[in-house]
């Protein structure tokens, strides 16, 4: 009688463990609670198959069944928030990030040695402007660097703030969007050629930069065109830098795989370098709203320098989280398979000890 009794407080204590686990809106159990539930799985799916053994008290098998189906999806099964876009969000995308943040920095690097080579180039000789320039931008004629390099008038209306009508700041701001991806999907993609292209590419990105930023540079104080070229360009090329990481991310599992092999590297790269590639998307939107709204409008040039620094304060915000997550450890929680395993153990001895 007395081991009857405490049978049914254990099987109480069970019940109301996975009553306060699944309610919606409660916290977590903890540590210590999550323990004991393990325990008590253990000690049910084990009486659970010897009373489907002796097949004397089908109610019992029922309600001990049930409530075993439930411990083991509360314990093993995922609920359908972890394959959330809130989880990819707040949880996966940071981890990637802070994971991911030595290509991150070699990207970065290889962008400001681009930028680098573009000015100096550019600053020195005008020619430069001619080969990077204007074959990279169809707009921008040899005829017209020549008079935005010769004219502090022709820098200072190229710089105006003249608003445009919606419609086609729409249409433009679409376009951009799809440039910029393209961009992007560029250097994610061939990363998988051992990276060499990505590198190259993001390269290229600075140097463009560069030569083009040389242009505006000749005049005393181009605060004009820091505020033309600040709000837009920190989210795009934040975003460009993203994609070229998640490419060197590839390129590193198939030039160095390591140990254990090139398919295994590519297998735990692969979504990483996604989730940075995603996490690139709504950066381009954002730059190409920006570009289309922002600087094809007749705002001011405080109110763009204010934007360009709220975009740097979110950037720096952004890289000091990364370098904190990348010295995250997680939590063992392998100490939950070692309680529960013996019983799923126990229960696949018995042959029909699993709950089902």
């Amino acid at each position: 009688m007395e081991r009857s009794s405490e049978t049914r407080d254990d099987t109480g204590r069970f019940e109301e463990l996975l009553d306060r686990g699944e309610r919606l809106g409660a916290p977590r159990l903890p540590f210590e609670e999550l323990s004991e539930l393990g325990r008590l799985y253990r000690a049910h799916v084990a009486r659970l198959a010897r009373l489907r053994q002796q097949a004397d008290d089908a109610m019992a098998i029922r309600h001990l069944n049930a409530l075993c189906v439930r411990a083991y999806t509360f314990l093993y099964v995922p609920p359908p928030g972890d394959r959330s876009l809130r989880r990819l969000v707040f949880d996966s995308l940071p981890r990637a990030l802070g994971r991911t943040w030595r290509a991150q920095a070699l990207a970065w690097s290889l962008l400001a040695a681009g930028a680098l080579i573009g000015f100096v180039l550019a600053s020195r000789d005008t020619r430069a402007l001619h080969a990077l320039v204007a074959t990279s931008c169809g707009s921008y004629t040899p005829e017209r660097i020549d008079r935005l390099v010769a004219s502090p008038e022709e820098r200072a209306a190229f710089l105006a703030h003249t608003p445009s009508p919606a419609g086609l700041n729409l249409a433009f701001g679409s376009s951009l969007f799809v440039h910029n991806t393209r961009v992007g999907l560029l250097a994610f993609a061939t990363g998988i050629l051992a990276g060499v292209p990505t590198v190259l590419l993001h390269l290229y990105n600075g140097i463009l930069v560069g030569a083009f930023s040389a242009m505006f540079f000749r005049d005393p104080w181009p605060i004009d065109f820091l505020a033309w070229i600040l709000p837009h360009g920190i989210p795009e090329l934040t975003a460009i830098t993203l994609c070229a990481a998640g490419g060197l991310l590839l390129g590193a599992a198939v030039a160095a795989p390591g140990r254990h092999g090139r398919r295994h590297a590519l297998r735990a790269a692969t979504n990483p370098a996604l989730l940075l590639f995603a996490g690139a998307l709504p950066l381009f939107a954002v730059a190409a709203l920006v570009e289309s709204f922002v600087r094809e409008s007749g705002l001011s040039t405080t109110f763009r320098l204010a934007l360009a620094g709220a975009f740097a304060a979110a950037l720096v915000l952004a890289l000091l989280a990364v370098r904190r997550l990348a010295r995250f450890e997680p939590v063992d929680t392998r100490w939950l398979g070692e309680i529960i395993g013996p019983a799923r153990g126990a229960a696949g001895d018995s042959g029909s000890g699993r709950p089902r």
